[in-house]
């Protein structure tokens, strides 16, 4: 006897460990971003790589207007700094206050604890049920130096976030 498509895939998502993204951004004079583990490569030829923002997030009311995204990759050694990102929420606190970044590319707020990161023009948005798709061109970047162990969602998985999705 199979369970309904729904608590079926409840299950084997609760299973998955995805690698968990700081996104920044920038526009209209303010800075965001968040914690995000909807995100993905989508294309190899040409690059392509999907964000998905809770619509509820102050970063995706940010992103709305903006042209680029900032996507980070953290090791554990940062870990603090993707809590900060994940349970605090643009709406009450300037998070770029307590940590350290510099402006990238297209102005956008690169974390300088991030081991990697890749600013990407938003080409296309669209709905994804309660988050909304951000389909990026990569157009600059900083790789990993090393191979590291990526923060994932089974590090945040206790995290109160700053937002509910």
């Amino acid at each position: 006897m199979s369970e309904s498509g729904t608590d079926a895939f409840e299950k084997l998502v609760s299973l998955l460990n995805y690698p968990m993204y700081v996104v920044t951004t920038h526009a209209d004079g303010i800075s965001a971003g968040c914690l995000v583990g909807f995100a993905s490569q989508t294309s190899i030829n040409p690059p392509r790589f999907l964000v998905g923002l809770s619509r509820r997030n102050h970063t995706y009311r940010v992103a709305v207007a903006a042209t680029h995204l900032a996507v980070h990759l953290f090791d554990h050694h940062h870990l603090d700094t993707v809590e900060l990102f994940g349970s605090q929420t643009g709406d009450k606190v300037n998070k770029f206050e307590r940590c350290a970044w510099h402006p990238g590319p297209a102005q956008m707020p690169i974390l300088d604890d991030a081991a990697a990161w890749f600013v990407g023009k938003i080409i296309e948005r669209f709905t994804l049920g309660d988050h909304i798709g951000h389909l990026l061109e990569p157009v600059d970047g900083s790789p990993p130096q090393e191979l590291e162990s990526w923060v994932s969602f089974g590090d945040v998985r206790l995290l109160e976030p700053g937002h509910e999705a």
